[in-house]
């Protein structure tokens, strides 16, 4: 397990299981949850995000973005914008049998990311403006010191600055109604694993979660201790490799790896741990959790006019 204590640790803003992050939900999850999102907000209840509304909010950001930066003079084109798809595949392991079977471990979504930002139009049209109007433009979409900067507190220790003023705050205030608000209760409730995660792989029931999955593995002819250990490897595994021949033993790796996480204990305990850990070691971050979801809750309405949309 000490492969996977140092995972968590250096990752410290994954979680467990995909279905068990912020905003990311199996399509089970996704049904249920959109079945009783009235119902939630009637009563004004916080809840986490589909990835389709995590979609929809990020359409409604650039597109104001966009406004904004044209209102300063500048041309902004919104460019990749993830898809549903696009927000799965990450945390500890893989759940998603149809997902896996689609992208393996995602490396082709991650190359076509690195295409498009080589690509960007935004990058180019700002590199091509003379000297003082790319300064503008950078001071425009990004801000910076001269405006003022707001700081925000990390659960873990530090702290994180962003400018104050810029298009891409003054986006963000729009959608959330209050970007200082925002900036901090984004910034704790996204930081909150490295309080919980390290103790939680270390639970014996988690353990032993581990070594079911594990013994699975060896059964489908794939020797791994842990779901750390393939991503560790699979760069060996892949190495001489045609593309198409690489992709292939990639599928068949992951799609093995989500189908022993749902055949065994370890995707059940995963998520009933991460519940069980979050709520003993998180209570004094409750109001900022639940300030981070209604805000989000609340921008999905906003989002829906700015896009002409729905999630």
């Amino acid at each position: 397990m000490g492969r996977a204590l140092a995972f968590a640790s250096g990752c410290l803003a994954a979680v467990i299981v995909t279905f068990t992050a912020a905003g990311c939900t199996t399509s089970a999850e996704a049904g249920s949850q959109r079945k009783g999102q009235s119902e939630s907000k009637s009563r004004g209840q916080a809840r986490e995000l589909t990835d389709a509304e995590q979609v929809l909010l990020q359409r409604a950001e650039a597109l104001l973005v966009k406004k904004c930066m044209e209102a300063e003079g500048f041309k902004y084109w919104l460019g990749w914008l993830p898809t549903v798809d696009d927000l799965k595949g990450g945390g500890y392991v893989l759940t998603d049998v149809g997902w896996a079977k689609k992208h393996g471990y995602g490396s082709r979504l991650k190359d076509k990311l690195q295409d498009v930002q080589r690509d960007d139009p935004n990058s180019a049209y700002a590199n091509a403006l003379p000297k003082e109007e790319r300064v503008r433009y950078s001071k425009t979409l990004e801000g910076g010191p001269s405006s003022g900067m707001l700081t925000a507190e990390l659960p873990a220790g530090g702290t994180v600055q962003t400018p104050r003023d810029s298009c891409q705050a003054d986006a963000k205030g729009r959608l959330y109604g209050n970007f200082e608000t925002w900036f901090r209760a984004e910034k704790t409730a996204t930081n909150l694993s490295a309080l919980y995660v390290p103790d939680l792989i270390k639970d014996k029931r988690f353990v032993n979660a581990v070594k079911d999955w594990s013994a699975c593995m060896r059964e489908a002819g794939h020797d791994y201790a842990d779901p750390p250990e393939i991503r560790e490897r699979l760069s060996k595994v892949t190495k001489g490799l045609s593309t198409e021949k690489a992709f292939a033993a990639e599928v068949d790796l992951a799609v093995a790896e989500a189908t022993c996480a749902t055949e065994t204990p370890l995707a059940d305990t995963a998520r009933t741990l991460q519940t069980e850990y979050r709520d003993k070691k998180l209570q004094r971050y409750g109001d900022d959790i639940a300030t981070y979801q209604r805000m989000r809750l609340d921008a999905l309405a906003r989002a829906e006019d700015i896009t002409g949309s729905t999630a």
